[in-house]
């Protein structure tokens, strides 16, 4: 059935990049749900993450001369946090290239290589550091690529965060924050502080006063713990720093398990809780 999905009639989307070149077809709609349910049900057991039913498949064909130079596919916003790759390549010799390549660093030399092996599947996690590659092929190359989503990363996530900070303009910010922000770019990365106000933002957004806008701004920028806040206080800052990372950044499976700690036991406040519950959805 999945090598079907090939040879049929159907619009390819062709790459030519210099580092990307392939062909692509979203093939999704003719995985039979029952097919991808088994699949998503043995991903999530080996990764042990809680991956959503939301799925994309992608055909990739590579002919003679194709190759993909290495990346990482690091979980933007709304973007998905593992692969599950397999190969239909009956045949296949080792001077045939296409084989799947991980490396420590972008500049490195392979840790892990996979052969594209008819009948055999890879599944790997995405984060910022997930280089991977394809070595050049000298006979066409068939490969199927499931996309799983976290449940605390999802398409909705995405569309409600950047509404969140649609039209972004700091100006909006009260004053009481001027001065503080003015220290603070004086003396750490740009990055740092541009993430604080856009956790600013998001507080001020949410409809709380100039001390919780302050407040958050020096929690994220490293100059408050937050140890002493009341309980709304504690959850709003950290939630807000979370989505200005997301935002800024990309989905970190690290930094979600220490949110999900921090805010663990507390109860969802009012003004919180379409976000909160976006960003810790109940997993049953």
């Amino acid at each position: 059935m999945l090598e079907q999905l090939f040879v049929q009639d159907s619009e390819w989307q062709h790459r030519d990049e210099a580092f990307y070149r392939c062909s692509l077809h979203d093939v999704t709609d003719a995985i039979p749900a029952t097919f991808h349910a088994a699949i998503l049900a043995r991903m999530r057991e080996i990764t042990g993450l809680p991956l959503v039913k939301r799925f994309m498949v992608t055909a990739q064909r590579m002919l003679p001369g194709h190759v993909i130079g290495i990346h990482s596919d690091r979980p933007l916003l709304g973007y998905e946090i593992a692969r599950l790759v397999v190969q239909l390549n009956k045949g296949w010799q080792a001077e045939h290239g296409g084989v799947l390549e991980l490396f420590a660093t972008p500049d490195g030399e392979a840790v892990f290589k996979v052969n594209p092996e008819y009948n055999k599947a890879f599944g790997f996690l995405l984060h910022a550091a997930s280089y991977h590659g394809v070595t050049e092929v000298t006979q066409p190359r068939q490969t199927l690529v499931f996309n799983f989503w976290h449940r605390a990363n999802t398409p909705e996530l995405e569309a409600h965060i950047q509404s969140l900070f649609a039209n972004l303009h700091f100006s909006e910010l009260p004053t009481a924050l001027n001065p503080i922000a003015s220290d603070a770019e004086a003396s750490l990365p740009e990055d740092v502080t541009y993430r604080a106000g856009t956790a600013a933002i998001a507080l001020h957004r949410w409809g709380y006063d100039a001390a919780m806008v302050v407040s958050g701004y020096q929690y994220s920028v490293g100059l408050d713990s937050g140890a002493t806040h009341d309980a709304e206080t504690y959850a709003a800052v950290r939630l807000a720093d979370w989505v200005a990372y997301l935002y800024r950044d990309s989905f970190d499976l690290a930094r979600w398990e220490i949110l999900r700690g921090e805010l663990e036991g507390i109860a969802m406040f009012t003004r919180l809780l379409p976000t909160w519950q976006l960003c810790l959805p109940e997993w049953g």
